[in-house]
Parts: C-alpha cells; structure tokens; sequence
C-alpha cells in the first residue's frame, strides 16, 4: 500500500474517533441540561416549536406526514434490507452489510435504551400526530441519521464523479433534517429531542465508521497492501487459470 494512502486512512479513522468523543461529550452535555430540566433547554425547545409551527399550512401538514411516515421503524427496515441485498449482491463489498446492520441496529438498540433511561414525556403544545413512546432521544432523528449516514458513507466511497459524491450526500442530509424537522412540526418531539437524537447517532455511526476503518487498513496491510477487492479478482484469476 503507498505510504500517502496509509497515512491518509489512518487520518479518517484518527477523525472518525475525535469525532466520536466530541459528539459523545456533547450528547452527555445535553443530556444533562435535558434530565434537570433546564430553564435554557425549556425556552429553546419552546421557541422553536413555536417557529415551526407558526408555519402550519394543509400542504406542509401533509409533506411533514409523509417524511415522518418515510422515516417511521417499518420504512427504515425496508429500506435497510433493500441496501443489504444490493451490497450482498456487489461481489467487492463482502463486509459492508455487516457495517449497516452494526450502524443501524446499534443505533436503533441505543435509542431504546435512551428512551427508557431519560423517560421524557412528549411535548403537549400542539400536537398534530399521536406517539405514544417516550420523547428523548428522537428515534426518527436517530434511525434517519444511521442509515442516511451509513448510506452516504458508502456512496462516497463508492462513486468517484466528485459531482455526484457531493450530490447523493446533500440528497442524505437533506432527508435527515428533514425527517427531524417534521417531528417538531408535527408536535410530537422537542427540537432538544431530535438535536440529542443526531448527536447521540452521529457519535455512534463515527465509533463504527472509525472502527470499521481501522480493521479494513489493518487487513489491507496483512494483505500485503491489497483491498478485499483486489483479493477477491486475484483468487478468481488463479480459479480460471
């Protein structure tokens, strides 16, 4: 492997894990203020509803419904075994459907545990659509957060115009924020809620990009400096021959 790519994947999975603890710290941080029902935290999530809302119209009511529905449990599991039969059928990705179940069920696993350790109710300001879970974190924020994230992660590592790297990844934040926003504006999560819900995903899906990086450069340098693909094409070689 050249010298300028180790040092250069060593500096992603270096990143990948600073970003884990900044976000990890953070999440705490708010958590905290969230807990202790903290009079900033109050005014915050009360101002932004407020923001939000006032823009209620028929049209934004129906576009809000229909992006909290794609980011609801059933559509994201679709839409993961979707992904996982396209990268089990692509023959150089032999690790990556592990990579999204590990980043989506991890953080689908740690949003369960969350709820149940803060246990905030839902807000009761106007609401235009019923839940009946608890409120912090968001697991639509968290859920859209792992598998956009995953997603992007693997169409910018997949697709090599720079134009469309930048493209599908705007497309997976877009859809992020979006699924984020439409809980508050619908009135079943707090901004605060669906803020700790990105942050606690994001600090999760960096721990796992880091660590799934850090083994594939350590396997890469067993390998003699070879990606799994390129393995993969040297052993079909030797098979034809």
């Amino acid at each position: 492997m050249p010298q300028w790519k180790t040092k250069a994947s060593m500096r992603h999975t270096a990143l990948c894990f600073i970003g884990f603890g900044v976000l990890a710290v953070t999440f705490v941080l708010i958590a905290m203020l969230v807990g202790s029902d903290n009079q900033s935290v109050i005014n915050f999530d009360h101002r932004w509803i407020g923001r939000v809302q006032a823009q209620e119209a028929p049209g934004w009511t129906k576009t809000a419904e229909t992006l909290s529905w794609i980011g609801s449990t059933k559509v994201v599991i679709v839409m993961e075994v979707v992904l996982l039969l396209f990268l089990l059928i692509v023959p150089k990705l032999r690790w990556e459907p592990l990579l999204v179940l590990i980043a989506t069920g991890g953080s689908a696993l740690l949003n369960i545990l969350l709820k149940n350790l803060f246990r905030r109710d839902r807000p009761d300001i106007h609401r235009l659509a019923e839940e009946y879970s608890y409120s912090f974190p968001s697991g639509h924020s968290m859920g859209a957060f792992a598998l956009y994230g995953i997603l992007a992660y693997l169409l910018w590592r997949m697709i090599r115009p720079m134009g469309w790297r930048i493209a599908a990844l705007a497309l997976c934040v877009l859809l992020t924020l979006s699924i984020g926003l439409s809980r508050v504006y619908l009135g079943v999560h707090y901004p605060s809620d669906v803020l700790g819900g990105y942050i606690a995903s994001g600090a999760w899906l960096a721990l796992t990009i880091g660590s799934f990086e850090y083994w594939r450069h350590r396997r890469q340098r067993r390998l003699g400096g070879m990606s799994e693909a390129d393995r993969q094409e040297r052993v079909s070689g030797k098979a034809s021959l």
